[in-house]
């Protein structure tokens, strides 16, 4: 009976071990190897299309916001870097949090995207998405927009749009 105790105890250290080191390889995003990610601030590009989009909904424009758009590049070039388009990256991340960090007034909102290879690709990819479109349409005042590239990652577009109170 001993022996047995013995085994079932070894078998949850086992696996309270293997829960941990599970956990903790959920916490980080690891960075794909090689050159950094590259990225562009595409929001004075976007905001004509979003302000249209806005204006056939009776909504008011939207301006650029700086805040937004470093908000928007951070993003795009850390999803970029790690080859996944993600919203939050590992168990800590939060989105307030980090726009806030970047000065952008809240609430605000994201939309992300991969795979498009142009601002008219992206911003329509957004309006055929029900969450994204109601999101461009929300109460907002502020943009930023931003896309990134990783040669190790194929050099996929990974776009973010960040929408600013």
């Amino acid at each position: 009976m001993t022996s047995i105790d013995l085994s079932r105890r070894g078998l949850l250290r086992l696996s309270g071990l293997a829960l941990a080191a599970g956990i903790a390889g959920c916490t980080t995003t690891p960075r794909i190897a090689g050159t950094p990610s590259d990225g562009e601030d595409e929001t004075a590009r976007v905001l004509p299309l979003v302000n249209q989009l806005r204006a056939k909904n009776g909504l008011p424009p939207l301006a650029i916001d700086p805040a937004a758009s470093n908000a928007a590049l951070f993003q795009a070039k850390r999803m970029a870097s790690a080859g996944k388009m993600a919203h939050l990256m590992g168990m800590t991340d939060s989105f307030g949090a980090r726009v806030k960090a970047s000065g952008v007034r809240l609430p605000a909102a994201e939309n992300i995207a991969s795979g498009q290879q142009s601002v008219d690709a992206v911003v329509t990819a957004w309006i055929n998405s029900p969450h994204h479109l109601e999101n461009m349409l929300g109460r907002y005042d502020g943009l930023g927009v931003a896309v990134a590239h990783n040669a190790s990652s194929r050099n996929l577009p990974y776009w973010a749009m960040v929408l600013s109170s």
